[in-house]
């Protein structure tokens, strides 16, 4: 069974009715930060590997809804930190979107309003400036497009086939899973490359997805809002030498600092997950001043993360498990705690 089938069977018996209920009555978490990046209202195509990074805007306003129906304040980063180290708190979820797409302008904020929820926009600048490369969005728009695709890679050019659904599934996961694994620079030049070859314009494929500064203007005014640093240019910081890695940090809140005045204090890993960043990385994040770093590996939080604030987990509202049968089971730190094999601290 494919890794998110197992998911999918995992969801449906922690959905049975008491199940999540009797779970966090015995949890010692103290809450959860939700990733969220896309909000659109349509149902993705039939061909959307990227799907699982968007929520309906329903969807987002039902988590909210159902998280204060449970029993959970939606607080900011900032009370998040002084409730992880009290005594006793009331339990708490942070919600946290990432990338800066124009879509959480157009469909989340309007919600966010409704429901006087605090969250964190982490912004990379360089996408801003629209001069980033939303390289796994372009990769899926060009596979969608044509029915074979030829990529550069270091042993010569790679044919896939993707004529039928099938083969274009099958041809993102082997592409992307490469790019995964390249150095950034050779990764960036081979999408380049593709998207040169298939007439596919990657300039203006980021201004079309990525909020300008002009827009992103409406977020920093926002008082639900708290802007976060997300690097300049996306790149999966663990690929880059040392001087580099901090330089992404530190240049992305020096940028948002002059554009709207107040450097950030809390950043978020690109990818996020232990491929991506690691003990180097929230090393660099504590040397650079950041109140908090978050990663994508999943997990509650717990009275043990008072101490390791620049490695905090997060649990991803993931495009696949949208049924609202499932939101107690997000809400459920303890479930994802398991997914790292019951570590509640996950920082090596």
């Amino acid at each position: 069974m494919p890794r998110y089938g197992l998911y999918k069977a995992a969801f449906e018996a922690l959905a049975l009715p008491g199940v999540s209920r009797v779970l966090r009555r015995f949890s010692a978490a103290r809450g959860l930060i939700f990733t969220l990046h896309r909000v659109l209202p349509d149902e993705p195509a039939a061909f959307a590997p990227n799907s699982i990074l968007q929520v309906r805007p329903d969807f987002l306003e039902a988590v909210i809804v159902r998280a204060r129906d449970t029993g959970f304040d939606i607080v900011d980063l900032d009370e998040a930190v002084g409730r992880i180290g009290a005594e006793e708190a009331k339990p708490f979820i942070v919600l946290t979107f990432d990338d800066g797409y124009r879509d959480n302008l157009v469909h989340a904020l309007p919600i966010l309003r409704k429901h006087a929820a605090p969250f964190t926009l982490y912004v990379p600048t360089g996408l801003i400036d629209g001069v980033g490369l939303v390289w796994w969005q372009a990769l899926e728009d060009i596979i969608a497009a044509n029915d074979v695709v030829v990529v550069e890679m270091p042993e010569g050019p790679h044919y896939g086939d993707a004529g039928t659904l099938e083969q274009k599934n099958a041809t993102f996961a082997h592409i992307y899973q490469r790019y995964r694994k390249m150095p950034e620079p050779q990764r960036e030049a081979s999408i380049r490359t593709l998207a040169q070859r298939y007439g596919f314009d990657l300039a203006v494929h980021c201004r079309d997805l990525i909020m300008d500064w002009s827009e992103l203007k409406t977020f920093a005014d926002e008082p639900l809002c708290t802007i976060g640093a997300h690097t300049v240019y996306h790149y999966e910081l663990s690929k880059l030498p040392e001087d580099q890695m901090r330089a992404e940090i530190e240049q992305s809140a020096n940028v948002l600092g002059a554009q709207f005045g107040k450097r950030p204090r809390h950043l978020s890993y690109p990818i996020g997950g232990v491929a991506a960043a690691g003990p180097r990385e929230f090393a660099a994040a504590r040397d650079l001043g950041f109140s908090t770093a978050v990663t994508t590996r999943p997990g509650g939080l717990y009275t043990e993360h008072a101490s390791q604030l620049n490695a905090l987990p997060r649990v991803s509202l993931n495009g696949l498990f949208q049924e609202k049968r499932f939101i107690d089971v997000f809400l459920t730190a303890e479930v994802f705690t398991l997914m790292r094999r019951g570590r509640r601290l996950d920082v090596d």
